[in-house]
């Protein structure tokens, strides 16, 4: 080690020895400079602690190495954990992975996508707030840089968009809480900010009028993405005023149905498949915690380790190919059921 500092490239090449041209190249690609060169280098990174800016060599690429992720919520678990396999897939791809938040908040989502405008990145992963998003400028967004949805899909936005098959996972959850039991109920919010409710709304109205079944909506207030607390706080009322019409309830995320089964149990209700149980609970997403809850959540598990690979594969094949393609590509994975104690 040595106590003289090394502020940037031009010094570590100046005490290394090796020219400002190789020492650059060698960062880009290590494997670009001869075997005996690449020892030097990597000897005198250590003899002098020195780690090179990483963001500052790619700002002056004319391709970045560099790949946004942004994701509604990292709060939620669920978002968590989908943007760690992304992250992972990223770096694995010789990527830098520059993962943001927008926090369930439109004005965010504008921010942080301005902030990867500035910062340039080779492409940008999405998975948009949905009715909240404001299309227009996310559009304008993606018009300037090569960008794949996930997870919630805004029509003729981005390249291509990979999601959940919700008619698919609706109908297999329906079709399978009526051959069990009554049938269920669809307990949602009266206005979602996910897309993907309204379409799983159309789908169980279809799965339902199929099976020769009416359709039943419990249609709850609340704004934001705090389902746990609306799905509590409503699902106590409706219990409370025996407003349901039904004794199979199908949420429609297992966040609220995770708010739901506290409120079941306050109320005295025991949830699940037994003779002395008053209450079937069903969800969807199959969320991090719905393992945990009690009785265990049923579920449906969507298929994320396909969307997440396919996303970063599409974005990849992009960056590389340096080409927009002409048609947007769409495509939805089908679910599976998780089978639980709640249902």
């Amino acid at each position: 080690m040595t106590d003289k500092k090394i502020r940037n490239m031009e010094d570590f090449a100046a005490v290394s020895g090796i020219s400002r041209p190789t020492v650059s190249k060698y960062f880009n690609d290590p494997q670009s400079v001869r075997k005996s060169t690449r020892a030097r280098i990597e000897e005198a990174l250590e003899k002098y602690d020195y780690r090179p800016n990483i963001y500052a060599i790619n700002q002056n690429r004319r391709q970045t190495k560099n790949i946004g992720l942004v994701v509604p919520n990292l709060a939620d678990p669920f978002f968590a954990g989908i943007a760690r396999s992304i992250e992972a897939l990223i770096v694995d791809a010789g990527f830098s992975p520059l993962l943001l938040s927008s926090h369930g908040g439109p004005e965010q989502e504008l921010a942080n996508l301005e902030s990867l405008r500035a910062i340039k990145p080779a492409g940008v992963l999405l998975a948009p707030l949905g009715r909240a998003s404001d299309i227009d400028q996310v559009k304008k967004f993606t018009t300037e840089i090569p960008t794949v949805l996930f997870d919630a899909n805004l029509d003729n936005v981005g390249e291509a968009f990979f999601g959940c098959d919700n008619t698919q996972t609706i109908d297999l959850i329906v079709d399978y809480l009526c051959r069990s039991g009554e049938p269920p109920v669809l307990f949602e919010m009266e206005n979602p900010v996910n897309p993907n409710a309204f379409r799983k709304r159309s789908a169980y109205v279809d799965a339902m009028t199929r099976l020769s079944h009416e359709p039943h909506f419990i249609r709850v207030s609340g704004d934001g993405w705090d389902f746990e607390e609306i799905g509590y706080r409503e699902g106590k009322r409706v219990i409370l005023q025996n407003l349901l019409p039904t004794r199979t309830v199908l949420c429609s995320n297992d966040r609220l149905a995770i708010g739901f089964l506290a409120a079941a149990f306050e109320c005295g209700e025991k949830v699940g498949l037994g003779p002395d149980c008053t209450l079937r609970v069903a969800g969807h997403d199959d969320h991090p915690f719905a393992r945990y809850t009690c009785p265990g959540l049923t579920t449906i598990s969507q298929d994320y380790a396909s969307i997440t690979a396919r996303s970063v594969e599409t974005i990849l094949r992009i960056i590389e190919s340096g080409e927009r393609p002409e048609t947007r590509e769409a495509s939805y994975f089908e679910g599976r059921l998780v089978m639980r104690g709640s249902a």
